[in-house]
């Protein structure tokens, strides 16, 4: 079956520009968190957005998602020293996540649910470029809410869902005891486990090749590309949380078509 003749889901223009606008908001808030995880703050303090340079108080319509990144030509308005293009990127990737959901699953509870897992991917993934952790605040409890929210609103039910995380967490907890036994150094971090326990609770025992092949693909150009551009030595430690984070994301949204379109030619 072609993909071509698969039916996604037919929402209204409004369904998908109120998608988009959540996800702006939402990204807005995300970038706001991966910068304050980075700089040792919390949500809460201080609790005004500021630049980091000169201490300038972010006023609202400086803080709109992407526009005023774009009409402040990606600078501060008070000292004019460059604002971090992590900001829109972030934001960026949030509204295209809320758009391409509800584009597969429509106003309905799946799009709120993967709104809520997707969020914690796309926050742990950006820490995790930035410091090569991906935080225990984030893993673990996703890992515990994505079982019975996989359990009751997926087809993957209480089963692959247990079985789902166990043999994600598992398989990347033995890859990382195989590395360093190998290689006497830490290949896989336990941030990398436990994401993937969270990511095997969504995606079910049925998924996860598809998941991890993902990842691996997209994790193997990336280092390759680092190699060429930044001439990074072959072996040099690149984030995985990131990758493990875009297969499971691509899963959720076309695994179904996916296995149809080859299972069924």
């Amino acid at each position: 079956m072609p993909l071509s003749t698969i039916n996604f889901m037919n929402v209204s223009p409004a369904a998908i520009t109120a998608a988009g606008l959540i996800g702006a908001v939402l990204g807005s808030f995300y970038a706001c968190a991966v910068y304050r995880y980075i700089a040792g703050q919390t949500l809460t303090n201080p609790p005004r957005s500021m630049c980091p340079e000169c201490g300038h108080k972010i006023k609202w319509y400086e803080n709109i998602p992407l526009l005023s990144f774009f009409i402040l030509r990606g600078k501060c308005s008070n000292c004019h020293k460059s604002i971090s293009p992590m900001y829109p990127v972030i934001e960026s990737v949030s509204i295209l996540w809320a758009i391409l959901l509800m584009f597969m699953y429509g106003p309905s509870t799946l799009w709120i649910m993967y709104m809520f897992f997707g969020g914690l991917m796309i926050v742990a993934s950006f820490i995790d470029l930035k410091t090569f952790i991906l935080p225990d605040i984030i893993t673990i409890p996703g890992s515990i809410a994505a079982i019975p929210c996989a359990a009751m609103f997926t087809n993957v039910g209480w089963e692959g869902a247990l079985l789902g995380a166990v043999l994600g967490g598992g398989m990347f907890w033995s890859l990382r005891l195989l590395y360093r036994g190998l290689k006497g150094v830490e290949g896989l971090g336990l941030g990398d486990v436990k994401i993937m326990c969270m990511i095997g609770a969504l995606a079910g025992p049925q998924n996860l090749p598809l998941v991890i092949t993902i990842a691996a693909f997209t994790g193997l150009c990336a280092g390759l590309i680092m190699m060429l551009v930044k001439k990074r030595e072959y072996g040099s430690m690149i984030p995985f949380g990131p990758f493990l984070a875009l297969g499971s994301m691509l899963s959720i949204l076309y695994a179904e078509p996916f296995w149809l379109w080859y299972l069924l030619g």
